[in-house]
């Protein structure tokens, strides 16, 4: 546990976000890791994840919806110093996650067939999509409360054992990735158990299970200040439940917004063929590793901000913002070089086919050219995290996907008929009306004013 209201900011950033950064990282090697051996088996194979991909994490909204007031509400009582009432937020995150996820799983699975039809109408490519999601829909609730566990830790300050749990989800999925997917461990002779597409989504849900068990367990343990009674678990706390439904709601428009646009870029995307499909799918992946400095960032950096709010150091949340905005600005403007100079490289180590080589590469460096301006306002954004003012997130995602990327998309692919580079440049279009808008509500200020707890 550690109170986030005294001492350097920048060492507060970087010595909770840094742990994030790791474990976030960690999880998208292991996403990679799938996508090189899912690629190993077919190029319809990786095009039906990478569909399956665009669905599930419509779903994701659910979760933020609780996870991101969970963020607020937690870390600004325990600001206050007020124990008991950080312990019901704890409980009341961890049983509102579960079941939503219960729901969420269960409509997925009934429209799942739908979904599918609506991107594919080759059988191998619905196929492996299938296979690899009902497993991972049926298993929902300990993702979300996976989730959930690593984000009450962080909004306690400790940030060390979410990484190590995130680290070791990641070591596990490697190593049964290809002992599920193949009847013969590639570059060995140890047998495997040949499930295919099918395997690699059972041992992600074994992997995330696993880490979870084992996150709740060290939660409930004594080394806590504060930890949640399993009674508690149980019964519903109405004053807390509203805060955690309505501050996190704008956020989860915001994903759903976000999430059903990516699905119509996606349906845009499959207009190119299976082998763009499955290009964007391994870019995608690649990319998601530039995300992770973002996310821990301002993940870190709303947790400070939460509890210096919650003690009235006004100032100081405001600083924690600025500095969180510099520091991912100079990590994704690195990234994005590295993308132009050795994006061919990388795409080259999970796939061979020249087409998918060619088009992947053309996503990641024009799409990530709109990310340093995104991350900057993202930066700045994590005040709004902190405080539980999510309406700018709203604006900035409807705006940006709705207004600006979704008609350029229509204009450029279906109406004028031009190439994929479109798509990308769609993508920085969306990026920069984002940033724009999510500056503009910073410098309004009104996330100052906020408060939850």
């Amino acid at each position: 546990m550690k109170d986030l209201t005294n001492g350097s900011i920048i060492k507060h950033i970087f010595s909770l976000s840094l742990p994030t950064i790791i474990g976030f990282s960690l999880q998208m090697v292991y996403d990679l890791v799938d996508i090189f051996w899912i690629g190993m088996i077919s190029s319809e194979a990786l095009a039906g994840v990478t569909i399956f991909g665009s669905i599930f994490w419509l779903i994701g909204s659910l979760n933020d919806i609780v996870g991101q007031s969970s963020i607020s509400v937690i870390s600004q009582n325990f600001g206050r110093k007020d124990l008991p009432a950080t312990q019901i937020a704890i409980e009341q995150t961890i049983t509102f996650k579960v079941l939503l996820a219960l729901v969420a799983g269960a409509l997925m699975a009934l429209f799942l067939n739908p979904l599918i039809s609506f991107f594919t109408n080759e059988p191998a490519v619905a196929k492996a999509a299938f296979d690899y999601g009902y497993i991972r829909l049926f298993l929902l609730p300990i993702m979300f409360a996976s989730y959930s566990v690593n984000t009450i830790l962080r909004c306690l300050g400790d940030a060390k054992t979410p990484m190590v749990l995130m680290l070791f989800s990641s070591v596990l999925n490697v190593i049964l990735d290809p002992l599920f997917m193949f009847a013969t461990v590639p570059f060995t002779s140890i047998p495997g158990f040949g499930l295919g597409v099918f395997g690699a989504a059972l041992a992600t849900v074994i992997s995330q299970s696993t880490a979870f068990f084992i996150g709740f367990a060290y939660l409930l343990s004594k080394k806590n200040l504060v930890r949640p009674s399993i009674k508690g678990l149980f019964r519903l706390h109405w004053e807390t439940d509203k805060k955690l439904l309505t501050i996190g709601l704008p956020t989860g428009f915001e994903t759903i917004s976000r999430n059903v646009s990516q699905i119509i870029v996606m349906k845009f995307v499959s207009t190119f063929g299976t082998a763009v499909i499955a290009a964007t799918g391994i870019a995608g992946r690649i990319l998601g590793i530039a995300f992770t400095p973002l996310m821990g960032v301002s993940m870190g950096a709303s947790t400070i901000v939460g509890q210096n709010l919650g003690a009235e150091k006004v100032e100081r949340a405001l600083d924690t913002t600025r500095w969180a905005a510099r520091i991912v600005t100079v990590i994704i403007g690195f990234f994005v070089l590295l993308c132009w100079l050795y994006g061919d490289r990388v795409m080259g180590i999970f796939a061979n086919d020249r087409e998918i080589i060619q088009t992947g590469v053309l996503y990641m460096t024009y799409g990530m050219s709109g990310m340093v301006a995104l991350a900057y306002a993202f930066g700045l954004s994590s005040g709004f995290g902190g405080a539980g003012y999510n309406y700018p997130y709203v604006v900035s995602s409807t705006v940006s996907r709705w207004v600006v990327m979704i008609p350029f998309l229509f204009v450029t692919v279906s109406v004028l008929k031009l190439g994929f580079v479109w798509v990308t440049l769609a993508y920085v279009a969306s990026d920069v009306s984002e940033a724009l808008i999510l500056w503009r509500y910073y410098t309004r200020g009104i996330w100052k004013t906020k408060r939850v707890a």
